[in-house]
């Protein structure tokens, strides 16, 4: 890790001297399991090994369904059908993939709000942070193709929704959206499209994720104090440190195998509980589902796309300011996608010297509404658009904006942190001193 002491990778035989001094391999995979790692992580740093055994289980599982799957309009639906009945253990694969990506996105949005909570987009670990947001918007893109892939109603259905929405971009969106689907409708030219990008985008993922442990090897861990490893010399370092083998190694092995009981019990007993009934109805372009929902993980920013519509007063304004070229239906795209957009820009809205949410009373609170109303939006987003769904829709979007863009700019301005420790190694005694007592 750059600019702390540590010790590197010695070749010591003839053979490891040779390949390393070609190709060293066996040296980055030293220092990536040696590397010195903040002694005070707590539990809320096990998601990176549950994120990585995620993508390692999609891509697995994906390229096996892969090989029975048939990407046509015509034989689609049947050949999951196939899967789940003829191929052996391809009902498990199925299961496996599918409830992985639920898997998947729940260990993402919990690696997300830990990150902002324990402040660790701050400097020096803006690009991290950057690298971590594309991961995350490749995974929606692949998590939505593979959704459309079986072909059943909510799959179709969802498809003309979501590309719909690039139509509605003004000027180029009707021809952004024909060249999305391939034709006018969704077709046999749009599932073809989805599939190539389906399989592609996950290895496009496990590129950027590389990059994403290179980019945080060389700026180091955050902790939950936010305080930064010394690095005057390497007996400085040690104090703060120990080496990610086999202290944080097996903690997050425990964690994994914990976690992975519980994912195996909802594949095993109850592996449909997150999916959709209606996406095992064969595509029908001529019936409409009642209500058509994304994947719960789609749910909030599909929620904050809804919320806002033709009779809410900002939305006016906006078109009467635009003379008409952004309506409500693109206001609602931009909404949307601005919605992750100020997530990503978080690094400099937060004005705040002090990187760790713990040291900040008054971002305790509304970080914690901003927990609940991720929940509320997750919730009112698979809710019809009657009665007072709508509402709640919008002050739930208001709030998630008003956060990010109002209260964390303001919050460096006017709160009083509370004291830091003076580095890793005092927060750890302190810490420890506590749990002996």
């Amino acid at each position: 890790m750059a600019g702390i002491p540590h010790d590197h990778y010695e070749p010591q035989s003839k053979g490891a001297k040779w390949l390393h001094s070609r190709l060293p391999i066996v040296g980055l995979l030293y220092d990536t399991l040696m590397i010195p790692t903040p002694k005070n992580l707590n539990w809320m740093w096990i998601w990176g090994i549950v994120l990585t055994f995620c993508l390692a289980m999609q891509i697995i599982t994906g390229v096996v369904l892969a090989m029975h799957y048939t990407p046509h309009v015509d034989m689609a639906f049947a050949s999951v059908e196939h899967i789940m009945r003829d191929v052996n253990g391809g009902y498990m694969l199925r299961y496996l993939h599918a409830n992985g990506a639920s898997l998947f996105f729940m260990a993402v949005y919990l690696h997300i709000f830990r990150s902002l909570y324990y402040g660790s987009y701050k400097a020096p670990r803006e690009v991290t942070w950057i690298i971590g947001m594309l991961i995350y918007l490749a995974m929606m893109a692949t998590g939505f193709l593979g959704y459309v892939l079986p072909w059943g109603q909510m799959s179709f259905w969802g498809a003309t929704v979501i590309t719909g929405l690039f139509g509605a971009i003004p000027g180029v969106g009707e021809t952004l959206q024909t060249f999305l689907l391939g034709g006018p409708a969704p077709d046999n030219a749009t599932l073809n499209r989805f599939f190539s990008l389906h399989y592609l985008l996950p290895f496009v993922i496990a590129g950027l994720v590389a990059v994403h442990i290179w980019a945080f090897h060389t700026t180091g861990n955050n902790n939950p104090t936010g305080v930064e490893v010394r690095r005057g010399s390497k007996a400085e370092s040690e104090k703060d440190t120990v080496p990610f083998w086999p202290y944080f190694v097996i903690k997050d092995l425990f964690a994994l195998v914990v976690i992975l009981a519980v994912f195996f019990a909802v594949v095993g007993f109850m592996p449909n509980y997150l999916g959709h009934p209606d996406n095992y109805i064969m595509a029908n372009p001529l019936s409409t589902p009642a209500h058509i929902v994304p994947e719960w993980y789609f749910l909030p920013f599909y929620a904050i796309l809804r919320a806002f519509t033709a009779d809410v007063w900002i939305v006016q304004l906006v078109q009467f300011l635009s003379a008409g070229i952004i309506d409500a239906k693109f206001f609602g795209v931009l909404a949307m996608f601005g919605a992750i957009a100020v997530m990503a820009l978080v690094p400099w809205l937060d004005t705040s010297s002090v990187r760790s949410g713990r040291y900040r009373p008054m971002f305790k609170m509304w970080f914690a509404l901003l927990c609940v109303d991720f929940v509320v939006l997750t919730w009112v987003g698979a809710m019809p658009t009657t009665g007072i769904y709508p509402y709640i829709s919008l002050i739930a979007a208001a709030y998630w904006f008003a956060y990010f863009l109002v209260i964390l700019p303001l919050l460096g301005v006017f709160e009083t942190p509370t004291e830091q420790p003076a580095t890793i190694e005092e927060d750890f005694n302190n810490h420890n001193a506590t749990s002996a007592e």
